[in-house]
């Protein structure tokens, strides 16, 4: 009444096929985060905080085995934007990082959110 299965089933587990490579968890997470600081480095740069993209710069070097690019050019953006979207990538930092449980890059992401709330609190009340 039935036929016979003829094919591989769609349910093997995927480390039969060792024709990709896989990453774990753990290089996932720790390639995430090393983006996320990057996007945050340039946005760092931008707003010229030297001394807080160099703390960055240390993270992602660490986290990718290699120094990062420096952002060089400028663009035409209000400090104000540039503030609220380094907050924003710096949250996202804060998220991988407590999921890896990287403390350092924790404290650094969660330093940077503070730094960018208030700054954007200062650009906003000042008239």
């Amino acid at each position: 009444m039935y036929e016979p299965i003829r094919t591989k089933s769609v349910h093997t587990l995927a480390d039969d096929d060792t024709r990709y490579p896989h990453r774990s968890r753990e290089e996932e997470l720790d390639i995430q985060l090393a983006g996320h600081l990057s996007a945050l480095l340039a946005v760092t740069d931008e707003l010229g905080l030297d001394s807080a993209a160099d703390r960055i710069a240390v993270q992602v070097a660490r986290l990718r085995g290699a120094p990062p690019a420096r952002h060089a050019g400028r663009r035409r953006e209000s400090p104000a934007s540039l503030h609220r979207r380094a907050h924003t990538l710096a949250g996202r930092a804060l998220v991988v990082a407590a999921s890896r449980a990287d403390t350092a890059a924790a404290i650094l992401a969660a330093q940077r959110m503070d730094a960018h709330s208030a700054a954007t609190e200062n650009l906003v009340a000042t008239p």
